[in-house]
């Protein structure tokens, strides 16, 4: 057992600094909390949770290890992801001003209303659609936890990291939508769509150089 707390204890050591470096999933869920408001930037937080257990899954199950060493499965992994990003970026860009509480006569465009499967998709699918995580964790895994840890237990490590990564972004999701951080960010929602835009596609055109294998 006490192997078990030193194999967690490594892995979230490591995690840690992946939850809090700036990546798309950071940019996903900022712009979700200034658009669309903090509903919708905890369920596109949960979709992300959900998407690392997904990456976690298939690690285990040895599928992590074909896909990194199969050219044809990782290069479609990364144009998916590299469309994605891409898209979700021009659509960023082509937003205008968004007013969070528009009245009438307010020539600003309102926020777009977001079904729950919707914010919950987007977080899911920018990080299911991106095979970088596919190395992460067979890295993490390969050089922590070892061989003869029961499958179960991994799945119970990848539950606490899903768990972490969830919280995380619930946090800055409520931090973002504080009344005078809405205020702040409706002011300037128009640069916010596309500064947040260009990020998309830089992170989609980064993602499109990445070497295969």
């Amino acid at each position: 057992m006490t192997q078990y707390w030193i194999e967690l204890a490594s892995i979230m050591a490591i995690f840690s600094f992946a939850i809090v470096a700036p990546g798309a999933d950071t940019a996903m869920v900022m712009r979700q909390a200034i658009v669309h408001g903090r509903k919708a930037a905890i369920l596109t937080s949960i979709g992300i949770g959900v998407s690392l257990m997904f990456h976690v899954s298939y690690t285990i199950l040895g599928l992590g290890l074909i896909i990194s060493q199969s050219i044809l499965l990782f290069g479609l992994l990364k144009w998916l992801g590299v469309a994605y990003l891409v898209y979700i970026g021009v659509q960023s860009l082509r937003a205008g001003t968004v007013s969070l509480d528009a009245g009438v006569g307010d020539n600003r465009s309102k926020p777009v209303h977001q079904t729950a499967f919707r914010g919950f998709a987007l977080g899911f699918l920018a990080n299911a659609l991106n095979p970088k995580p596919v190395f992460f964790f067979l890295s993490v895994f390969s050089a922590v936890v070892s061989h003869e840890t029961p499958a179960a237990v991994k799945f119970g490590y990848g539950l606490v990291m899903a768990s972490c990564l969830i919280a995380w972004f619930v946090g800055v999701s409520f931090f973002l939508t504080m009344p005078r951080m809405r205020a702040a960010f409706e002011r300037a929602s128009k640069w916010i769509n596309r500064v947040s835009g260009a990020v998309f596609i830089a992170f989609g055109l980064k993602l499109a150089t990445e070497k295969v294998g």
